[in-house]
């Protein structure tokens, strides 16, 4: 009896085993952001319908050597492979190095690394670059080529941050009419949106439109302008990345327009191709690249759901 109750309760725990084959350490630079959340949910979401696959988050709470820490921790735990939401884009090289030398796949995910990817590295996200033209070309139509902008600015550490805002400067220059005159960062963050565009009104800048590099800092400019009672017919205010609460500020016509980013084709996109790795599949790409597109009124209803 006791050899069959032994022999009952391997059985029962085989699938358990199985189960837990194949753990994905991710290590995100912030718990806190609105997009990022979008993010970890996506992949959360994904892995619940992939039998044999679990994930474990840490929040680095943009801490580089918290990050770095929480990846060895993956490594000494053995995970089949790790995704990376980097802290500071430019401090990454420990982090891939270590990878390399355990031989655990990694993948980085949404902000694109300062350095080369291959060799077991890859990345998965969209070209902030296009972000910023998009954004930057709509607003010199809505200007109609002419008036003064401002620029929120995210965090510094991040391509994002950098590209986005090259992108809208570019555009930019092929309007003469157009003249940046403010452009400080925001962190990402609505409150910091809030405190920028408060400092700006009251030192007496004409401002004509906002160029978010996200829509936390564009909603916080819009909160701003409504302590102020200025109307967002009378200084258009862009973002980027479609939160639901962009959205929902857009349908109000308060937003101008933003920017579609897909955190979940980001999230879904990061693990799949961790785990093509982790098999060993020699055709996996070291980037892969979700497109952005532009978001207004008359096309808002396709990223309801999104």
């Amino acid at each position: 009896m006791k050899k069959w109750i032994s022999a009952a309760l391997v059985t029962m725990m085989m699938p358990v085993a199985a189960m837990a084959q194949t753990k994905v350490g991710v290590a995100m630079a912030h718990f806190d952001d609105n997009f990022l959340t979008i993010l970890r949910g996506g992949m959360q979401k994904h892995v619940q319908g992939l039998k044999g696959v679990s994930l474990q988050f840490e929040d680095a709470r943009g801490d580089v050597g918290r990050q770095v820490s929480q990846v060895e921790n993956f490594i000494a735990q053995k995970v089949s492979a790790i995704i990376v939401n980097p802290a500071d884009t430019a401090a990454t090289k420990r982090i891939s190095e270590a990878a390399r030398k355990a031989g655990i796949p990694l993948v980085y995910v949404n902000r694109k690394p300062d350095e080369k990817m291959g060799n077991g590295v890859a990345f998965v996200g969209s070209d902030s670059l296009v972000a910023g033209r998009l954004q930057g070309e709509a607003l010199a139509q809505r200007l109609g080529g002419k008036g003064n902008v401002v620029i929120m600015v995210g965090e510094l550490s991040t391509d994002a941050a950098q590209d986005r805002t090259r992108g809208v400067k570019e555009v930019f220059k092929k309007y003469p009419g157009i003249k940046v005159v403010e452009e400080q960062t925001g962190n990402w963050q609505r409150s910091q949106g809030i405190d920028l565009m408060n400092k700006w009104m009251a030192a007496g800048v004409k401002i004509d439109a906002v160029a978010a590099n996200n829509d936390e800092m564009a909603i916080g400019a819009l909160i701003a302008m409504r302590q102020a009672k200025v109307s967002p017919k009378k200084v258009l205010v862009a973002g980027v990345d479609a939160t639901p609460d962009a959205l929902a500020e857009l349908v109000k016509g308060d937003l101008a327009l933003t920017v579609f980013q897909n955190a979940k084709g980001q999230g879904e996109g990061a693990v799949d191709l961790a785990l093509r790795m982790a098999k060993g599949d020699k055709a996996a790409p070291s980037t892969v690249m979700i497109p952005y597109e532009l978001v207004t009124l008359e096309n808002h209803k396709k990223y309801a759901t999104n």
